[in-house]
């Protein structure tokens, strides 16, 4: 018998493959020998073995590649952004093809959780896999973030973070955009809350956070409130200046001058405050910082995103031969919606709408760096937000804050799913399957064990870890998430918990909810974010139960007459709640009054106080 010919091939899995085919023609061959039967079934036997292993070889796995190889990790976080907001989550009028793209090439989740509903707190999560209760990054008091620069309170030093894990395993690890978790302790150089003391080798960014205050906004986060105060102490001193005065002149009030003089200084000085109030916030609070040194004290907002930009590009290029962390940070779409003259007026969404458009533009400039640097199939990218959208950022019948879908509330409340559920999206060419969907359970802390562990690190043993690895949901390997129970908090308050019933359903339980104001609306306007706690919120007893499998906008309440599983829901989701708070032990809490006010020797400034002035990086023109 004629073997056919076959073309010549130099590589070893050619060769081995026509080594193999030549045994089986001689073995065919020699069928015509009837004593050589055994011997021909054995090779044939030995041929097919062969065959399939060199077919096995040649299917790619994704699970060998994850196991000999760390991925560069690229994370992507906006700020305020809501769920509805994004094209691939079902807004058909805004403009987001960089984003869409992004879930379009990876896995979309659908049921992506913030483990707070404000920034600082949902943000030390996301660092350190762990609720931000367990931290002490929450406060009991209504200060439910970090209130200025110059505050003691940050994320304390004794947590982990991911990047300190990676960086330990030799991974350059950056932070552009925003930090907000804290800076000085003891004195205006310490740093001890700075990124580059949480594992960071470089930081570029706001150590705060952007503000409607930074460019004096009326919505304001916090210069109105003390204009006010200013002014109610300034009549009163004013008042009281007075008073003296003509009781002095008439003899009615027997009293030296040294009382008249003093409260009529202080009432100047308070009225002098009441002026500079807004211009020393700007100094204080908005101001870019690259490692430990300012380089513009105050910000220039048109020259924001180049900058930003820049640093991104400039990261990207100078770790690209080695594995890297970089979390971007976006300071999108918090207000005051800082955006540049090509975008503004180009959305249907008005500013709120160029802000979105601006920030997905972004996204494709750090995904066409990627492109450029060849990093594209070796670069595992994340895309959230760290909370929902907020509802009361409104002026008259314009809106300034997100959109969050059918999901019922917003930004600050805590249990409602608008201002937890956010966008998820994962992408890792070659790895993670294009256009999968996941709608199970998960969490921004389950990024914390997911890259520790895909960059060969080891989560860490001697405190509880509350994310788990996502990366068998995303690959698929995986049906379920291995969450059965969400903590929801408002602050340090426990507003709602989910029960994820494997096959069955979600459940939501409802302890606390705010009251809207005015009534029947869906958020508490005329106040920045709902609260916590005090006469605006209502304890429900029984607690509201939600069936989110089949109600996720929350609209439908269940009780024990519409829902036969009614009580054992309760009984089973209250017992998890205790035995999760076995798990809590007493900690400072960081955003209390005495770690968040405001303290002149922890101010940084880039030149003598009060005159923080300075303009040291000239940036993109």
């Amino acid at each position: 018998m004629r073997e056919p010919a076959v073309r010549c091939c130099r590589d070893s899995l050619c060769v081995s493959v026509l080594a193999s085919r030549r045994r089986f023609f001689q073995a065919t061959a020699s069928l015509l020998n009837p004593a050589a039967v055994a011997l021909t079934q054995l090779h044939l036997r030995s041929w097919l073995a062969g065959m399939l292993s060199v077919l096995l070889g040649l299917v790619p796995s994704a699970s060998s590649n994850i196991s000999t190889s760390r991925p560069n990790i690229l994370l992507l976080m906006a700020d305020d952004l809501g769920i509805g907001d994004i094209g691939c989550y079902g807004n058909t009028t805004m403009r987001t093809p960089n984003i869409d793209r992004l879930a379009e090439d990876g896995v979309k989740l659908t049921q992506h959780i913030s483990a707070a509903s404000l920034c600082t707190p949902s943000r030390a999560a996301f660092l350190t896999g762990r609720y931000p209760v367990r931290s002490g990054m929450v406060s009991s008091i209504g200060y439910r973030v970090l209130q200025w620069t110059g505050a003691s309170g940050g994320l304390p030093t004794n947590e982990t973070t991911f990047a300190k894990i990676l960086k330990e395993k030799g991974y350059a690890t950056g932070l552009i955009g925003k930090w907000h978790l804290g800076l000085n302790c003891e004195s205006a150089s310490d740093h001890c809350h700075h990124p580059l003391h949480h594992g960071f080798d470089h930081f570029y960014g706001m150590p705060f956070s952007l503000m409607g205050d930074c460019a004096h906004w009326e919505l304001s986060e916090k210069r109105v409130n003390l204009e006010q105060k200013l002014n109610f102490l300034f009549q009163v001193l004013a008042s009281v200046a007075l008073t003296l005065v003509a009781g002095k002149l008439t003899h009615l009030i027997p009293v030296s001058w040294t009382p008249v003089i003093w409260s009529a200084l202080w009432a100047v000085l308070l009225l002098a405050g009441s002026y500079f109030v807004g211009a020393l916030i700007v100094h204080a609070d908005c101001l870019l910082m690259r490692n430990h040194t300012i380089t513009e004290q105050p910000m220039r907002f048109q020259k924001t995103t180049p900058l930003i930009l820049q640093e991104v590009a400039s990261f990207l290029k100078r770790s690209k031969h080695g594995p890297f962390l970089l979390f971007v940070s976006f300071l999108h779409v918090h207000i005051p919606l800082i955006t540049m003259k090509n975008f503004v007026g180009k959305s249907l969404h008005g500013l709120y709408g160029d802000n979105v458009e601006e920030m997905d533009w972004m996204v494709g400039q750090i995904l066409d760096t990627l492109d450029m640097e060849g990093l594209t199939n070796s670069t595992l990218i994340y895309f959230t937000s760290d909370h929902g959208g907020s509802l009361e950022n409104q002026l008259g019948h314009t809106q300034y804050g997100g959109w969050n879908g059918i999901y019922k509330g917003g930004k600050g409340m805590g249990g409602w799913e608008g201002g937890i559920r956010v966008p998820g999206i994962f992408r890792w060419p070659g790895v993670l399957p294009a256009g999968r969907v996941v709608g199970e359970p998960t969490s921004l802390m389950d990024v914390f064990p997911t890259v520790v562990q895909l960059a060969g690190g080891e989560v860490p043993q001697d405190r509880v870890i509350d994310g788990q690895d996502l990366l068998p949901l995303l690959l698929g390997t995986a049906q379920h998430s291995d969450h059965e129970f969400l903590m929801h908090y408002c602050e340090g308050f426990l507003h709602a918990a989910r029960w994820h019933q494997r096959d069955r359903t979600t459940w939501k339980v409802h302890f606390v909810t705010p009251v809207f104001q005015p009534e029947g609306a869906g958020a508490c306007y005329g106040r920045k974010v709902c609260p916590c706690f005090g006469e605006k919120v209502l304890h429900h007893d029984p607690p509201l139960l939600f069936d989110l499998s089949r109600d996720p906008s929350e609209t439908h309440v269940l009780t024990p007459a519409s829902e036969p599983v009614f009580y054992q829901v309760m009984e089973r989701v209250q017992r998890a709640v205790r035995e999760h708070q076995r798990t809590l032990s007493p900690v400072p809490l960081q955003l209390d009054r005495l770690g968040n006010i405001w303290r002149p020797w922890l101010q940084p400034c880039c030149g003598p106080f009060p005159l923080c002035w300075c303009l040291r990086e000239d940036g993109p023109q």
